[in-house]
């Protein structure tokens, strides 16, 4: 009797592996496309947040820095689009 319900274990342990291996194929894109959603969505926020600085900013040098990476920003997220 031990047999059988290890024999369905073994089964079930095959099945599963089996399940995992299909998934497997398809994860990477979806991964891929997960990262770069995560990506963009970065960029977006350090462009709200340099836009906040650069409003609230006051000295030169400085601003000119937040402008810079503003530029930065801007032309990766125009990567990311296309």
């Amino acid at each position: 009797m031990a047999r059988g319900w290890e024999s369905k274990s073994v089964e079930s342990q095959i099945e599963d592996a089996a399940a995992r291996r299909s998934r497997a194929g398809a994860a990477p894109q979806k991964q891929a496309e997960t990262l770069q959603q995560a990506r963009r969505r970065a960029l977006e926020l350090d462009l709200v947040r340099v836009r906040g600085e650069l409003s609230r900013c006051s000295n030169a040098r400085f601003r000119a820095l937040l402008e810079a990476e503003l530029r930065h920003l801007e032309a990766e997220l125009r990567k990311h689009s296309s």
